[in-house]
Order: C-alpha cells, then structure tokens, then sequence
C-alpha cells in the first residue's frame, strides 16, 4: 500500500462500532483462484458454463481469474495491511472432491490448509464458506441441486471440510445466497448450470435450504466449537404504487426472495403464500416430514448479504429495471414471471443497481423484529462502478460513498437494537463476476488482469481508517 495508509488519525470516531465488531471483507473461489486445471481440480458447472457460447461477456471465463490460487499469500498481506480482522472466502467442492462425493482430493485441501495458517499468521479469522455456487459437474450431471441426494452429498463434503480444517477455523457459513443457485442456476439460466427449468429450480431451492441443514448436522457431529450460520440474500422490497396488483407483486416478490429462506431457516416453515403461489408452477410434493426441522437446526449467527432495493409492479406494461441478466434468461421467479422491476429514481451502480443503504436498515431490523433472536453479520455488501486508474491511483469516491453509507444504516441498526456483530465488503479485490466476466468491479482492491497487479483503491484507505478507529468520523447525516 501507499503513503495514502498512513495518513494521521483522526479523533475518536463519531459512530463507534461495538467492541469486538468484525470488520471483513469478502471473495469467492471460483471468482479469484483461478488454477482450474491444478493439483487434481475436478470440473465445476462453472467450468463447463462459461465454455458455452453466449453465457458469459465477451466470452469470458476463470481459468487464471485473479490467480489467488498462487499469490494468496500476497493477497493475505494486503488483507493484514487494510487491517482486517477476518476474511470470508469459499472453498471449492470440486478442488476438493472432484467427483463431488467418495475421493477427496488431499492436494486441494492442503491449498485451503495453507491459506489459512497464513491468515492466522497475520492475526486474520478465517470465515469459511462451504458452498458459493461452484458444484462439481458430475453431481450436475447426476441431476444437480433438483435432486434430493445432492443435498446429502453437501454433508459428507462438509464433513471432510471440517475434519481437515476444524482445527483451525471457527467460524462456518454452509450454502451462500440458496435464492441464487436455485433461481438464477435452473430457473432463469443466467448463471451455472443454465437451465431454464421453473418446476425445477424450486426444487432445487428446498434443496438447498435441506443441504444447509444436513450440513449443519454434519458440522455439529463433529463436535462442538464451529460457529455455524446460513447465508442469504435479502432485499427490500417496495411496491411500484398502492394499487392492489402492486402490493401483490411485492408479496410475491419478497415471499420468494426473503421469506422463503428465513422461514425455512428460522421458524422452520415455509410461508403458506408462498407454497400457494409456487404450486401453480410445479407440485409441493419434494418436502418430506422431517425436512423443516432439519433446515431449521439452531444456528449461531445468520449472514445477511445487501445490495439494493426491489420496486416492483404487478401491472401490464410496467417498466423493466436496469439490472437485466447481461446475456438474455428466462425469470428467475418461477410463479411470478409477470412482476416487472422499475426503477424507483435512485441512483445506480454499474451493475443497474440502485443504491438504497435504507434497505439495510429495513432488512437487518425485519429480521430482529419478525423473527427468533439470533446474532446477524453483513456478510456481503459493495457495489460495481467505472472504476479509472489514474497515475497509478484509483479515486473511487463513489464506492466509498456507497459502503460509508451502509456501514452508517449498520450503525443505526445497532443503535436500534439490531444484534449486529460484523461486516464483510464485497469484495476484496476485482474479479470474475460471473455471466458479467471482468467489465464489472467490484474491489477495494483493483487488478489489471493482464499483469495481475494489485492496487488498492482510495475505497480500501478509507476502508482501513474506518478499521483502525472503530467506526466512522464526521457526524451522523
């Protein structure tokens, strides 16, 4: 890093974070490792994905990435210069198990093995995740996520995670963001395996939510000591006006985005609303007894990822959002193809995403108010821009602006009575954003692919200020 880090402290800051707050932030495996032919790597869905003409930009894929596979150790430095006190990643299934179940792969958990003792080296906690998207394509072409026995194979891949890191690594997310493995993976086709199958990919959701719960189960026969938490992707959501076609849009709309999975998750049910609306697209016959309370076993935190708000209509001929797939897909809200998304006049991202920190706010204290006690961590939040580098520098004032203000509704939250415990940016570095390839960045961290250079943007300074004082400087706006 520049002499930019050591600019002099400022005073005490004027929104302190509580003791203890985690200050993260956040990378994928598929997105940054690259190295997909390496050590005894098996295929993703991923991997076959992005070899298909028209599914990503430009036709890009994760071969090399950002080759975190051979400079994490100087990705760990530039994580122990920001300050961090904890870095979540994920670990790759099929590096891991290369047919997805039976053989495990020693060579890919040593990878992980020596990630990990290097971020301990530098006094950063390791927060693992176990799944962020990338399944082996053997289980795929068994049936993938539709088919229940996926869901037990997620627990013995746990298993064996553990065993060999458990060790070291305390704090364990099992399935990242389920909305968009099912929805955007078999219902749209946007993303990996890229079926466009609604029937199908609400099967995959219960699925998921099941596979978290084996997982849990998994990790908690293995004695005790794991912190254990699920991973969702919550929205806001709003409706275009009060008309009744509106209002039933946005029921529509967060019963499939939000409530499916906190229900699932926390009150061990499914909204009844929401199993009415989804069986017009296929039968509710997949949830077998037992399922619910195993999807529903006691977790120690849950990890909530934020980016935007939702504005929906349920009227002919509403506005389409800016935020469409960058390929052409089908819905990824099976049941509900005919909710259109508008723009609500916010500013956007460079992803077409509009920028709403009182989303957050809205989220975090929904779930502290409409459900059981249990600790939250922002586990993802950041946003895309244009960015420039300049003289060797990346002014990336709008970015900084956008995480400022959410670490802002994260305070407010708090002060609310919110039991918030930590915050991870999304992401640490640029990287491969899926069917969007590289034109979108989202790092505090930027990389030119072409050389691999790392150079922190002026977001990551601000970043690690906002680390060292505990909170942030200047007064509440």
């Amino acid at each position: 890093m520049t002499t930019q880090e050591t600019q002099p402290e400022t005073d005490a800051p004027a929104l302190a974070f509580p003791p203890g707050f985690v200050w993260g932030a956040a990378t994928s495996a598929y997105q940054i490792e690259g190295a997909t032919g390496a050590d005894g790597r098996g295929t993703s869905i991923w991997d076959t994905f992005v070899r298909q003409p028209g599914r990503v930009v430009n036709g890009e894929d994760a071969e090399v990435a950002i080759d975190h596979y051979r400079r994490y150790r100087d990705d760990v430095a530039i994580m122990a210069d920001l300050g961090l006190t904890a870095y979540r990643f994920s670990v790759s299934w099929p590096r891991i198990m290369p047919e997805g179940s039976g053989q495990v792969n020693e060579a890919g958990l040593d990878f992980y093995r020596r990630l990990v003792d290097e971020l301990l080296a530098h006094g950063i906690q390791p927060w693992l995740t176990l799944y962020h998207w990338d399944l082996p394509q053997a289980l795929e072409d068994a049936g993938g996520w539709p088919l229940r026995d996926t869901a037990a194979r997620f627990a013995d891949f746990a298993a064996c995670v553990h065993q060999a890191l458990g060790d070291r690594v305390r704090d364990w997310t099992t399935v990242n963001e389920p909305w968009c493995a099912a929805f955007l993976g078999y219902s749209s086709g946007e993303h990996a395996p890229g079926r466009r199958e609604p029937a199908a990919s609400v099967r995959a959701a219960h699925h998921l939510n099941l596979a978290h719960g084996l997982a849990t189960q998994a990790l908690r026969a293995q004695g005790a000591g794991a912190m254990i938490a699920g991973a969702v992707n919550l929205y806001a959501v709003s409706p275009h006006s009060d008309d009744p076609a509106d209002l039933d849009a946005a029921r529509r709309i967060d019963g499939l985005q939000n409530r499916f999975f906190l229900d699932a998750l926390l009150k061990g049910s499914y909204p009844e609303d929401v199993l009415d609306d989804l069986s017009r697209v296929t039968e509710i016959d997949f949830i077998r007894d037992g399922d619910l309370a195993t999807i529903s076993a006691p977790l120690d935190r849950l990890m909530v990822n934020y980016y935007s708000r939702f504005t929906v209509s349920g009227k002919p001929g509403g506005a389409a959002s800016a935020a469409a797939a960058p390929t052409g897909a089908g819905s990824p809200w099976p049941g509900s193809e005919d909710v259109s998304f508008v723009n609500g006049g916010r500013p956007v991202t460079a992803m077409g995403w509009e920028i709403d920190e009182s989303g957050l706010y809205e989220v975090l204290k929904r779930v502290a108010d409409d459900y059981p006690a249990i600790p939250l961590v922002v586990s993802e939040n950041g946003a895309a821009f244009d960015d420039v580098l300049d003289g060797g520098a990346i002014d990336d004032r709008e970015r900084l602006a956008y995480i400022e203000a959410h670490l802002r509704a994260c305070h407010a939250a708090i002060e609310a009575g919110v039991p918030l415990k930590g915050y991870f940016a999304w992401s640490l570095m640029d990287n491969f954003e899926w069917a969007w390839g590289y034109g979108k960045r989202f790092g505090l961290v930027h990389v030119d692919y072409a050389t691999q250079r790392r150079t922190p943007k002026a977001s990551a300074f601000w970043y690690a200020g906002t680390i060292r004082r505990g909170g942030l400087s200047g007064p509440a706006e």
